[in-house]
């Protein structure tokens, strides 16, 4: 559905994309990460429409940005950082007004403003003035203006910057909805654990290069190779992990507070037998589970917080 090819944007001697290669499949949704002024978007304009690039390839469900423009506009949905809004109109005519500019006409377009209301939870403001809405409320309305055309593909810029807990929960449930909905969605952002918890595919980009791009569990296993797990038990955890020694998949032991850690050996995915060493020895298990990294710590990890 995206994808792109060496794609290079240069200002002077500032490369603010540097050979950027990247492909998302269709019903994706793809968290784009990195520093501010990494090139994140940069890469959203041109994707876009509205930015040449200096140099490399892109395209949006087969078409080339650079020979078929009008018709990428015509299958996304762009949803910019920062947009203005029509203070002095109301919602349901601010959503007439853009339902317009796409030429959906008659009776279907005031249907499908409402539709559109309705599936951003903005319905009850349909007749509120756009200068009266909140913030969150603000950035829920600029969504529903870019699914208005019903798009194939959704590009967001910072679509919960600025928003209260609240409202982040609510772009989180919508995005999720978008892609039961079999949108392919592009989304930066900086609130990286919410993108973990949404996103099937994630990208790190710094300096305007692409430091990684792969399935959210691929990611973190660049970070983290081995596997790690926490071993809660009732009793005495040195003589558990004398047990725990006898098995050929350990690497480490370390006895924590309340629980054992263990790092498995690089390449060892079947830990099963695990417990029941420790059962057949008679302890109690209380917990057993996979010690999880999150996103901040794989973008810790990755990137070292330079800017183009």
């Amino acid at each position: 559905m995206i994808k792109t090819q060496d794609l290079t944007k240069v200002y002077g001697e500032l490369h603010a994309l540097n050979n950027l290669t990247l492909e998302l499949d269709e019903g994706d949704l793809f968290g784009y990460i990195g520093p501010n002024g990494s090139g994140k978007t940069t890469t959203m304009r041109i994707l876009a429409t509205l930015l040449q690039p200096t140099w490399g390839e892109a395209s949006v469900c087969g078409y080339s940005i650079y020979t078929h423009p009008k018709e990428i506009r015509r299958i996304i949905g762009y949803m910019p950082d920062f947009f203005g809004v029509y203070d002095d109109m109301k919602v349901i005519e601010y959503l007439e007004f853009f339902a317009a500019a796409y030429r959906i006409k008659g009776h279907g377009r005031k249907k499908i403003c409402n539709e559109v209301l309705d599936l951003v939870d903005l319905g009850y403001k349909r007749d509120a003035f756009v200068t009266s809405l909140s913030r969150g409320m603000t950035q829920r309305l600029g969504l529903a203006r870019v699914l208005l055309h019903d798009p194939k593909v959704l590009i967001l810029d910072e679509p919960a910057s600025g928003l209260d807990p609240r409202a982040r929960i609510e772009i989180r449930s919508l995005l999720k909805e978008l892609r039961k909905m079999g949108k392919t969605i592009m989304v930066s952002s900086h609130i990286l654990p919410e993108l973990s918890d949404v996103c099937n595919k994630v990208g790190m980009i710094e300096k305007g290069v692409l430091l990684v791009s792969d399935n959210v569990p691929d990611v973190m296993r660049l970070v983290r190779p081995r596997t790690v797990l926490q071993i809660g038990l009732q009793g005495d955890l040195e003589a558990a992990g004398k047990v725990l020694e006898q098995s050929n998949l350990l690497e480490k032991i370390e006895v924590r507070p309340g629980h054992l850690l263990i790092t498995l050996c690089e390449g060892v995915i079947d830990y099963s037998d695990l417990p029941t060493l420790l059962i057949q020895a008679g302890h109690k298990l209380t917990m057993f589970k996979e010690d999880e990294i999150n996103l901040e710590t794989a973008f810790m990890a990755l990137t070292k917080g330079i800017t183009a």
